[in-house]
């Protein structure tokens, strides 16, 4: 971790103090509120629960915090994508997707955009600069891809998308703040599923969109105030308490995961393993250039689906389930979901566990999966 990371994790949990008064409570209060007391001029006060809350105040400043940006808060990594697609594009306009991320936001694409008149074109991201990016409005990436982890240089596409008159976004989910940071590498606007790691125990969903240019800040917050795609704000208290404990918590989950990576390259049961952190892996060195850490997803392929099904389901210390970035490990078989992976592919999501333990119930159900 660089030390404007270390000197940003440090600071966390101590941003709240700088608005204490004697006597304030320490934790953030959770306000349930939908209307406020604004009588006369309501200028500069909480107004309507649709427009504020000081809960999602206190998250978003810890958000931007972390981004050194503007962080706007969204109920859902989804709801933050949505937000910056009808917030930032019109009909005549075109957009360039990943062929291998999250599937829900090529099918957000196909479903609501293109009936509206705007063009969506996917790339896989291993070859994400090929072809160029003349005649794109909005060019989005992400990477590493989920799930199979693939990377793409993600300076080299800021700078040639913005030479070609696009904004760029990137889908920052698999790496938080503390693993990489696409603002600092020239994108215009990232957006994030807070409901991963950042909230990190697997109990509310969460997004946000983040960017250093004001005009974007103005269009996904209007649309947020407009459309009414606005976070709870008990959902906000959770990833407020959540992001407290990131760094550490990121921190073993990415030294567990690398380990895991290596030993599992080596198991006999194991065809092939994806992981950034590996020195073999192909994307590697790309890695090494712009990520601060190597992450905590672990792409497996098994032998066949029943072996990838069995493994997920023998591993007393694996909790078979779709999403990732909780305490507890988790793993799921993405070719039931539809991805274009090996039907025996696993996407495993490395937790909180001691390692030793972790491994040795990986192990076992390896043994288990592949007699």
């Amino acid at each position: 971790m660089s030390e404007t990371s270390k000197s940003r994790a440090a600071r966390l949990p101590h941003l709240r103090r700088e608005t204490l008064r004697k006597g304030d409570p320490v934790p953030l209060p959770l306000t349930m509120a939908a209307m406020f007391h604004v009588p006369g001029d309501p200028t500069g006060f909480s107004q309507y629960g649709r427009f504020t809350n000081p809960t999602w105040d206190a998250v978003e400043k810890l958000l931007s915090h972390l981004e050194g940006a503007t962080a706007v808060a969204f109920p859902s990594g989804m709801a933050a994508i949505s937000a910056v697609f009808f917030g930032l594009l019109k009909s005549g306009d075109k957009v360039l997707l990943p062929a291998d991320g999250y599937y829900t936001t090529r099918v957000l694409a196909d479903r609501f955009l293109t009936p509206m008149g705007i063009a969506a074109e996917t790339r896989p991201t291993a070859t994400f600069l090929d072809g160029g990016f003349a005649g794109y409005r909005l060019v989005f990436v992400e990477t590493p891809a989920n799930p199979g982890l693939d990377i793409c240089d993600i300076a080299a596409v800021a700078s040639e998308a913005r030479a070609a008159g696009a904004i760029t976004v990137a889908d920052n989910t698999t790496m938080t703040p503390y693993g990489q940071r696409p603002l600092d590498l020239g994108i215009d606007a990232l957006v994030a599923a807070d409901t991963k790691a950042p909230n990190g125990h697997s109990d509310t969903l969460f997004g946000h969109v983040a960017s250093r240019d004001p005009a974007i800040i103005e269009a996904v917050t209007d649309w947020r105030k407009l459309a009414g795609g606005i976070p709870g704000p008990f959902e906000a208290w959770l990833v407020h308490r959540g992001l407290e404990t990131l760094e550490l918590r990121f921190d073993r989950m990415c030294a567990s995961a690398e380990l895991i990576a290596r030993r599992l390259r080596e198991h006999a049961a194991v065809r092939a393993v994806r992981y950034p952190g590996l020195e073999d892996d192909p994307a590697h060195n790309l890695a090494r250039a712009q990520m601060e850490r190597f992450g905590f997803l672990v792409g497996l392929t098994l032998g066949s689906m029943d072996r990838a099904e069995a493994f997920i389901d023998q591993c007393a210390l694996i909790q078979p389930a779709t999403s990732f970035g909780g305490v507890h490990t988790s793993a799921e078989r993405r070719a039931r979901w539809g991805d274009a992976v090996d039907p025996g592919f696993v996407r495993l999501s490395v937790g909180c566990e001691p390692v030793e333990e972790l491994w040795g119930a990986i192990e076992a159900a390896l043994e288990a999966a592949g007699q």
